[in-house]
């Protein structure tokens, strides 16, 4: 649109690209970029960090004299990048644990950076055509609405005490309601009914999460979209896991893939075994129908992307400064880069069991940089429309997954270390496709306040780096911190054959091993006194693994990873792995995928979004319970200042959403030093004693309610407050 003026002209020269700006935003990617690790893993959801960054950044650098409106533009843009990142890599990533194998530091960092770089590279081309020439047509709401609080922010408007009220009351109360911290009072209030002679609904089970980031995330969600994702939570806790039990308590065999009777599972054992192949089902196909709806727009995005592109190459060098992109050269020779890089990384670290060859890994290597530019193409423009969060980046993902692991099939490489190979180029695809949506906020954003996009696409470059660095390190760190070891005797010929079971050779045990029993109490064991076994796909044992003893001749202990667990429930990545080992290994439960599947099928025919509803319902109803109540607030909120005429708190920069901003960032980052003290426990074997003196009056459910009920009340408080200017 030749006719738009930015709100800085492209004549003027503000202080933009600083040291203390690339400082700044580098290191709320790295907060932000844990923090989000954290709470979607947990939660399944992700929510954008723009605007709490943007808001911190006037607040934090007007403290060290005049900021400009570029330089904070600089921060968001720098920091985003960490969030945009760590969803691509929750949602993949993680399903190496779902089969079989060991997340390894350097594979999520090499993915992560590989990924990140291509989805700023292949914007770089992309970003005249979307942003500039379809000002009006694509409108990038959430870059839009940063936008609004970057101009808000240069004009004198202040929004960062909301935010930071939010971060100091969210923080204390994550302090003592955490497990891993003070554990003041229950963090997970449950009620398992089991009514009457006749034994109504046991098996279900009602509990809720009461944290302070599923509260937020409900909030910024809205009661409609938290409501869908409820309902999928109770048609699994409290419609099929009764009906499953209901029907299975008076069978005398365990039903595959369970291992033990029906009879005989908590709530949570059937959420494990039943409900969770049933809700990856739901979710690949929410994911493909949501992927299916948007072909047109995904055809409309490649024919004038490449025709435009075409025409942008043969034009002439931008003079002005707000038209001043990277040169197409840094994305050619960015892009083979990043194919060098893949391909010695397959060739030197190849996945333990799948070396296939260097021909092999160049084209595995090529295959990640052309997916990479046909789903980024499409996922910048279908955030442009509906915004990052609607974005279907989990349909393109099991699409490139589809793909791979077809031809793997093909090519008889069927074992599971291939399910490992297909995951690492998927992984690198979908980082990139999520990026890029990001990005492509970002870039609206500056195209907005008039920034200069070549120092945007070298600041998130650095961003790019940078939260790498922190994205590993946090999702190792929760799968340790959350990992169990349960006494689980098995009697086990370790010499016979057993489909489905290998030895794990090299398996990372912590030096002392806490195995708890059937009463709750715990031994504690080394590391030498067992074999790993894997098991995937078999008969005998369910998914995961397990510690045999070679003195006993038995299966003692299951160890019950951190990453696939209630506390990182990790549905996306669950999803992927699905998917693989359905098409190479065809072991799944087939009868339960496709129960979810038709689940799916019948919800889309009410008109309903199915892929909130499918989240809903593989989570556990802890999860969606919490993100509930947060929705309800918002309903109340909303309600409370239409009636007193007031505007409803629907804005992204409402006092409601960013008190809920505070609140997302507190619970993770006070969660995460739970988690940093768990893992450190569970590594050595030293206890750090931190937990509240005892008080058993506090130790009770109602007491865990009260007070969660009291955080939503300070919610609804906050959001109908209006802010200073």
């Amino acid at each position: 649109m030749p006719d738009f003026q930015p709100y800085v002209s492209p004549s003027e020269h503000r202080p933009e690209f600083t040291a203390r700006a690339l400082l700044l935003g580098s290191f709320f990617g790295i907060v932000f970029g844990a923090v989000t690790v954290y709470v979607g893993l947990r939660a399944g959801l992700t929510v954008a960090a723009s605007i709490p960054i943007s808001v911190l950044s006037i607040s934090i650098l007007r403290v060290f004299g005049k900021s400009s409106i570029l330089e904070n533009n600089i921060v968001q843009t720098t920091g985003n990048a960490g969030q945009s990142i760590a969803s691509g890599v929750i949602f993949t990533l993680p399903a190496l644990i779902f089969l079989g194998f060991d997340l390894e530091y350097s594979r999520i960092f090499l993915l992560a950076l590989v990924g990140g770089w291509l989805g700023v590279l292949f914007m770089i081309p992309l970003r005249r055509q979307l942003i500039v020439e379809e000002h009006g047509t694509l409108t990038y709401p959430e870059g839009t609405a940063c936008a609004d609080v970057l101009m808000a922010g240069d004009r004198g408007g202040s929004f960062a005490s909301r935010v930071f009220l939010g971060l100091g009351l969210g923080g204390v109360y994550t302090l003592f309601q955490n497990e891993n911290l003070f554990a003041a009072w229950p963090g997970t209030p449950n009620y398992e009914p089991d009514l009457g002679a006749q034994h109504v609904l046991k098996g279900a089970a009602i509990r809720c999460d009461a944290t302070p980031e599923y509260l937020g995330v409900g909030y910024i969600i809205g009661p409609r979209v938290s409501g869908i994702i409820f309902a999928g939570g109770v048609f699994s806790w409290l419609v099929l896991m009764p009906l499953i039990h209901f029907f299975g308590a008076g069978l005398d065999r365990p039903i595959y893939p369970g291992t033990v009777l029906i009879s005989a599972m908590s709530p949570s054992q059937l959420w494990s075994t039943y409900i969770r192949p049933m809700g990856a089902g739901a979710v690949a196909a929410a994911g493909l129908i949501t992927l299916i709806k948007t072909i047109p727009t995904i055809v409309g995005a490649l024919t004038s992307g490449f025709s435009k592109m075409r025409k942008s190459g043969a034009g002439k060098a931008k003079a002005i400064r707000t038209e001043d992109d990277l040169p197409m050269s840094v994305v050619i020779g960015g892009s083979l880069a990043l194919v060098a890089i893949m391909f010695f990384f397959l060739q030197f670290r190849p996945v333990p069991g799948a070396y296939v060859g260097p021909l092999a890994n160049l084209a595995a290597s090529l295959l990640v940089v052309v997916f990479g530019f046909l789903f980024v193409t499409v996922s910048s423009r279908i955030v442009g429309l509906i915004g990052s969060s609607a974005s279907p980046v989990s349909g393109m993902t099991i699409a490139t997954l589809m793909a791979t692991s077809a031809i793997f099939l093909v090519k008889g490489w069927t074992a599971p270390a291939y399910g490992a190979l297909a995951i690492t180029v998927g992984g690198a695809v979908c980082i990139a496709a999520s990026n890029s949506g990001d990005t492509s906020q970002d870039l609206k954003t500056g195209y907005l306040i008039g920034a200069t996009p070549r120092l945007q696409q070298i600041a998130l470059m650095i961003g790019v780096c940078v939260s790498t660095l922190i994205i590993g390190v946090t999702l190792t760190a929760m799968n340790t911190a959350f990992q169990e070891f349960r006494s689980a005797p098995q009697a086990w010929d370790i010499n016979a054959s057993h489909s489905g079971v290998t030895i794990q050779k090299n398996a990372k045990l912590p030096e002392k091993i806490p195995v708890v029993d059937a009463a709750k109490v715990t031994t504690t064991h080394a590391p030498g006194e067992y074999f790993v076994l894997n098991a995937l796909g078999s008969s005998e044992l369910a998914d995961g693994k397990y510690l045999y003893s070679p003195t006993s001749h038995k299966i003692e202990v299951q160890w019950i990873q951190g990453i696939g667990s209630e506390n990182a429930a990790a549905p996306q990545a669950r999803l992927m792995a699905t998917v693989i080992n359905g098409i190479l290994s065809q072991k799944l439960p087939w009868g339960l995928v496709l129960m979810g599947v038709f689940v799916v099928v019948a919800v889309e025919l009410l008109g309903i979004r199915s892929l909130s509803f499918a989240v809903g319902a593989y989570l556990s109803i802890g999860t969606t319970l919490a993100i509930f109540v947060g929705g309800v607030v918002r309903f109340l909120v909303d309600a409370a200042m239409k009636k007193a005429g007031q505007e409803t708190g629907e804005s992204e920069i409402s006092p409601g959403a960013l008190y809920a901003s505070g609140l997302i960032a507190a619970g993770g980052i006070v969660g995460l030093i739970g988690v940093a003290i768990k893992a450190y426990e569970s590594l050595t074997g030293n206890h750090v004693p931190i937990q509240f003196p005892e008080a058993n009056f506090l130790h009770h459910d109602w007491i865990s309610v009260l007070m969660f009920a009291a955080l939503a009340f300070s919610l609804y408080h906050f959001a109908r407050k209006p802010m200073k200017s």
